[in-house]
């Protein structure tokens, strides 16, 4: 029962950093540092809670160190945002294989109407070179679409 409580208060805190991150992304373009390594560092806090195996964590650093693989190419080709990519990678530590995949799925989604909307305000507003899209809203929203739609009815079905 206890572990389910720090589960929900983890994932409260990791949905709130979502949010911030969304916001700050929107405004700045940027997404900080001390936000991403924070997502990151509690992660293992996350596994004890949950009551992960050790198979079950080689999993998540597996998909992480994946995730910042292919994300760091994408970067290096100039086509996605450093932040966006330690968001990503920082994520790819808390959500499973299977929910992570959803996450993606979700995340591309949003991102496209996202970099739609974008695009059209920078045309309509007469605007030149290229449109900065802030990709972190997409991932944050996937990241509580996930939270939502996965770990809160598990974590309702342990406390029950």
């Amino acid at each position: 029962m206890q572990g389910a409580i720090f589960s929900y208060a983890l994932l409260a805190g990791l949905a709130i950093a979502l949010l911030i991150a969304a916001v700050t992304d929107l405004r700045r373009r940027q997404i900080d540092n001390w936000l991403t390594a924070a997502i990151a560092l509690c992660a293992p806090l996350f596994w004890l809670a949950s009551d992960l195996s050790w198979l079950d964590v080689a999993f998540q650093i597996a998909i992480a160190t994946a995730t910042f693989a292919v994300l760091f190419a994408l970067f290096a080709m100039g086509g996605m945002g450093g932040g966006d990519v330690k968001l990503l990678t920082a994520l790819a530590l808390w959500i499973q294989p299977i929910p992570y995949a959803s996450l993606l799925v979700v995340m591309s989604v949003a991102g496209g109407i996202i970099t739609l909307v974008f695009a059209g305000w920078h045309r309509f507003r007469h605007c030149e070179g290229r449109v900065a899209v802030p990709y972190g809203i997409a991932i944050s929203f996937a990241g509580l679409w996930v939270l939502a739609t996965d770990y809160l009815p598990m974590l309702q079905g342990a406390a029950g």
